[in-house]
């Protein structure tokens, strides 16, 4: 068991560190990935020097030379593992050396891991050596070469050194993990122990240390002296430097951050009744940013101070003490100005009269205050040397003024008034936070009391440092979640900016919101979880360890999985994916453009550049997010045969498609015919062709239909056409006359081509009329229709100058009279004719005389009196 002094040092350090951190937030948030910055550089300075011999041994020695370059670094490991079990079996480690210890445990813990690593390739190329050799021949089969077996056994000897190494280093990885184990437990304990650690509390305790206080006091009024003279004499200019430093930083993170930030977080009196998500906006940012700037302005003034020797090691943790005691403050007093905003009744988050909030927030930062304070007295104690009843009695008193002010706050009255109105008395608290309040604030006095001041001590701080964590946490939460919301974005200050920037529409706007909802939720949880933690007992390289691990070695089972190289493997691909479309826009606009390629072959190229792109990048991802593509196989060959069933649709679509753009039977711009589809087409995807009607309709037809099928396409070689009119004229009309003007007319066009030769084609002698066709080619199929319309109006207009007639259909009626009976009977022959474009109609004519063109009325007239009558009837 340790001394009572010894006891209580971790736990003071720990509370100094608190508010000392505090201060940081954010910043020591970044530091957490920064300073594992420095470990992982260690850790690679370390893997260094044992990678280097790997890479010489690879390329300029034989293989021994990695086996003894392994055996010596597994020799050094042994030893260091040796000094550090030593080291754990002394009894009066404190909590500082315990995380050191730790630190060291986990270094060699992975120099040991990087050992086995860099031996595993060795010992695979010795397999696939060996299965090359294949097995030693049994007795009755022919000897093989000496040679052969020579190097045989020379292979088997070498892997068998190799796996004794190999199985040497695991079994010192798991020795490391034990004794990091033990570390981690005496440090639990350790913490147990001080913070449980009974003090007897009576009045020669306060006595003793009212006389050890007195000595204090002199002690540290003389190192304060002789620190300020040493200053003005040996260290003036240093100090002058620092000072400016300081300033500069002041200037930078204090005045710029207020200058950046001022308008989304200063609260704006001229708005009468500002939106709820702009009061949390000012709330959070306005706590986060601004503790942030004098964070780093406090961070940057002591790294100053100290860089330049200013700094005794007896004066050094007293400033810094003092700078944690002025982070602490501040932080609570903006947290609680921002919540409770006790001079702006309309940015106020929570419903409390201007009393109320007055004297809440006058509660909190006299708490804080009371909380640093005890803080740099414990410092001021720790470096005078004073006994630790002075820290005891120090502790005491200021749980027990927290314990007071939380149970005179329990009394108050500061709820808003039903009214409505913050100037009117407010209400009392409502019956269990009361409760709650009063509890908490005799538990503390209780605890004190009994002689448990550390835990009292603890309690007290919990209750200011990580309420008023959680608390910002919780601004942050509600500020993500009120972002995220459909149409918020678009009202802040960001989103109106953006919008007038980028000139972005509403969905974008929303797609904004969401994500900024997201980096908020981020935000908040990267600044308040290392603090909480840090609040709880964990060290500064406790947190650097777990970022560490946490972005390079995550094991799930025996799978090990790196947030980092998963971060790399995502950054590779989305650059993978732009290079591939830069390269695309590249080729088609630079190259493939200037030569004049043909549209559905540059398309083509483009889409085939896209898939293979795509497929690198996909492959490089995943083999630096550290995912074995071996793996995978098993896997692949597994779901082959679901595949090859369950999706056989779409894998036939897929190779189809593959097929179409590589074979080409048509490509984007082309006219096709496929069943009842006909149209341009506009994208030829893997899965399925898009086709454009005439009609603007889009058509998806899957591939494997295209390629099953027939297909036809006017433009598969080239666009070459040809194209035809119908003429129909009377049998007045010159034949030769007619075809002459066609052909007059079809060759004056500029678009027509001369080879093949534009000719008319006299078809039939039709019913009513003399039919040709005229035909013609033209290069391009798309210039048919205009060519066509103005070729029919030119011969209409020739036609009527050179007094040509186009015929009319007719018909002719004939009625037959039936003399045996008596009566007459009326039979139409066919005579109905199409248009002159239409088919022919031959006509049937009845046999038998033809009436009278007298008769003819008449019996019509009364046959179509027959037939009236019969159909009324």
């Amino acid at each position: 068991m340790c001394n009572e002094e010894l006891c209580l040092r971790p736990l003071k350090s720990r509370f100094f560190l608190l508010p000392f951190m505090l201060l940081g937030l954010g910043v020591f948030t970044a530091v957490i990935p920064l300073a594992g910055g420095p470990a992982f550089a260690q850790d690679q300075q370390q893997q260094q020097p044992a990678q280097a011999p790997t890479q010489q041994t690879e390329q300029q020695q034989p293989a021994n030379g990695l086996m003894d370059a392994a055996v010596a670094d597994l020799n050094k490991a042994k030893k260091a593992y040796e000094s550090l079990q030593v080291a754990a079996k002394q009894a009066t480690l404190d909590d500082e050396t315990l995380v050191a210890l730790s630190g060291q445990v986990d270094d060699l813990n992975r120099t040991v891991t990087a050992i086995s690593t860099r031996l595993k390739p060795r010992t695979a190329e010795i397999d696939a050596r060996l299965t090359q050799l294949g097995a030693a021949p049994k007795e009755g089969q022919p000897p093989e070469a000496p040679i052969v077996t020579q190097e045989r056994d020379r292979l088997n000897a070498e892997r068998s050194q190799i796996s004794a190494v190999i199985l040497d280093a695991d079994n010192l990885t798991a020795e490391t993990n034990r004794l990091s184990m033990q570390f981690v437990e005496m440090r639990r304990k350790l913490f147990a122990e001080t913070l449980f650690k009974r003090t007897e509390i009576s009045g020669t305790t306060f006595d003793d240390a009212g006389a050890a206080l007195v000595d204090e006091g002199v002690k540290f009024s003389t190192a304060v002296a002789s620190w300020i003279g040493f200053v003005l004499k040996a260290k003036l200019a240093s100090l002058l430097a620092a000072v400016l430093l300081s300033v500069g930083a002041a200037l930078i993170f204090l005045s710029g951050g207020y200058r950046l930030f001022r308008q989304y977080y200063v609260q704006d009196e001229t708005i009468e009744n500002p939106p709820y998500i702009s009061r949390l906006s000012v709330a959070f940012w306005s706590t986060l940013i601004r503790t942030l700037s004098l964070a780093a302005f406090l961070v940057t003034s002591f790294f100053f101070l100290s860089s330049f020797n200013v700094l005794r090691p007896d004066i050094s943790p007293i400033l810094a003490a003092v700078f944690g005691f002025i982070g602490l403050v501040y932080f609570v007093g903006r947290l609680s100005n921002a919540v409770f905003a006790p001079f702006r009744p309309h940015w106020r988050l929570v419903k409390l009269s201007n009393k109320g909030a007055h004297s809440l927030t006058w509660c909190l930062q006299a708490m804080a205050v009371v909380n640093g304070l005890d803080y740099v007295f414990d410092r001021i104690s720790e470096s005078m040397g004073s006994p630790v009843v002075v820290t005891v009695a120090k502790s005491f008193l200021a749980a027990l003024l927290i314990g007071l002010i939380l149970i005179a706050a329990s009394f108050g009255s500061p709820m808003l008034a039903r009214n409505g109105d913050p100037d009117a008395p407010g209400r009392r608290w409502p019956h269990g936070m009361a409760i709650i309040l009063r509890v908490l604030g005799i538990l503390v006095i209780f605890t004190s009391f009994i002689g448990y001041v550390g835990l009292a001590r603890f309690m007290a701080t919990q209750m200011i440092v990580t309420s008023a964590v959680i608390a910002t946490m919780y601004l942050g939460f509600q500020l993500g979640k009120a972002v995220s919301k459909q149409g918020v974005f678009a009202e802040t200050i960001i989103g109106r900016f953006l919008e007038n920037r980028f000139q972005l529409r509403e969905v974008a706007l929303d797609q904004g919101g969401l994500a900024a909802g997201l980096a908020t939720y981020a935000v908040a949880l990267l600044t308040g979880i290392p603090l909480i933690l840090l609040s709880w007992g964990f060290h500064i390289q406790d947190l650097e360890l777990i970022a560490y691990r946490l972005f390079t070695e995550i094991k799930i089972g025996n799978i090990s999985i790196s947030l980092l190289g998963i971060c790399v493997g995502i950054l590779l691909f989305a650059g993978g994916y732009l290079v591939t479309r830069w390269f695309q826009r590249w080729l088609d606009s630079n190259v493939m453009a200037r030569g004049q390629v043909d549209l559905g072959v540059r398309n083509s190229v483009k889409t085939g550049i896209g898939y293979l792109g795509i497929a690198v990048a996909s492959i490089i991802a995943i083999s630096a997010a550290g995912i074995d593509l071996s793996s995978l196989a098993l896997v692949a060959s597994a779901l082959s045969v679901g595949i090859g069933f369950g999706l056989q649709n779409i894998v036939s679509n897929f190779v189809s498609g593959l097929i179409l753009l590589v074979e080409r039977p048509f490509k984007v711009g082309d006219w096709i015919v496929s069943g009842t589809s006909e149209g341009i087409v506009k994208r030829i995807s893997v899965r399925a062709t898009e086709i454009e009607t005439f009609r603007k309709q889009s058509i998806i037809v899957p591939n494997s239909e295209l390629i099953n099928a027939s297909v036809g396409n006017w433009t598969h070689r080239n666009r070459l056409a040809r194209s035809e009119i119908p003429v129909s004229v009377s049998y007045d009309a010159d034949p030769q006359k007619v075809m002459d003007i066609l052909l007059e007319l079809v060759r004056s066009i500029p678009k027509v081509l001369r080879n093949p030769e534009p000719h008319v084609e006299f078809l039939r002698f039709g019913p009513s009329s003399l039919d040709f066709e005229m035909r013609f080619y033209l290069s391009d199929l798309s210039d048919g229709m205009e060519i066509r319309n103005s070729l029919r109006i030119e011969i209409l207009k020739r036609f009527k100058a050179d007094g040509i007639s186009i015929p009319y259909p007719h018909q002719e009626l004939h009625i037959v009279r039936d003399g045996r009976r008596g009566s007459q009977s009326d039979v139409m022959a066919d005579a109905l004719t199409d248009s002159a474009d239409g088919p022919e109609v031959e006509d049937d004519l009845t046999d038998g005389p033809a009436l009278p063109a007298e008769d003819s009325v008449p019996a019509a007239k009364g046959a179509g009196r027959r037939r009236g009558r019969t159909a009324a009837e």
